[in-house]
């Protein structure tokens, strides 16, 4: 865990935002066009990964490309002690995209795709049979108007 102390910097900020726009650029052209060394920008970058301020360079994978164009949220309620099970049993499942454990109403929050409604009741059948599951509630996702997205927390973060 990082304190508040650990912010980012503009030139990081600059950096992300450079990345995140053209994530094939290279260091080189990087430090060019931020108009630094390019040594200070892999110090930074190396800086940013051991942070885990940067996660990784993956490339990101749009599942209706792939052919799941439907998403889905469910919400789980699961047996008192079975969460260790419960999330090896969602990790399991090729459709699960994520998994959050929350309060309120339910234990879990899992994002889900399949390649279409009707897919969507094998997907869940698979989910929601395990044991440990207790309940589920879910909710198909219609539209995406404002996708995952962190670079306006990058600009905050680093005063930009």
């Amino acid at each position: 865990m990082h304190s508040p102390t650990d912010a980012i910097d503009a030139l990081d900020g600059k950096l992300i935002r450079l990345l995140s726009e053209e994530p094939r650029i290279g260091v080189l052209e990087c430090s060019r066009r931020l108009q630094v060394a390019r040594g200070t920008v892999q110090a930074r970058l190396d800086r940013l990964q051991a942070r885990g301020v940067i996660g990784g360079f993956a490339p990101q994978v749009d599942p209706a490309a792939l052919g799941y164009p439907v998403t889905a949220f469910a919400t789980l309620e699961i047996s008192q002690g079975q969460g260790m099970d419960v999330r090896a049993h969602l990790a399991a499942v090729p459709e699960v995209l994520e998994l959050h454990t929350i309060t309120g109403h339910g234990d879990m929050l899992v994002r889900i795709v399949a390649r279409s409604n009707a897919d969507l009741q094998r997907v869940i059948d698979r989910v929601v049979g395990f044991d440990g599951i207790v309940r589920a509630s879910t909710a198909i996702a219609l539209e995406n108007p404002v996708p995952y997205r962190v670079l306006p927390l990058v600009e905050q973060a680093s005063g930009e």
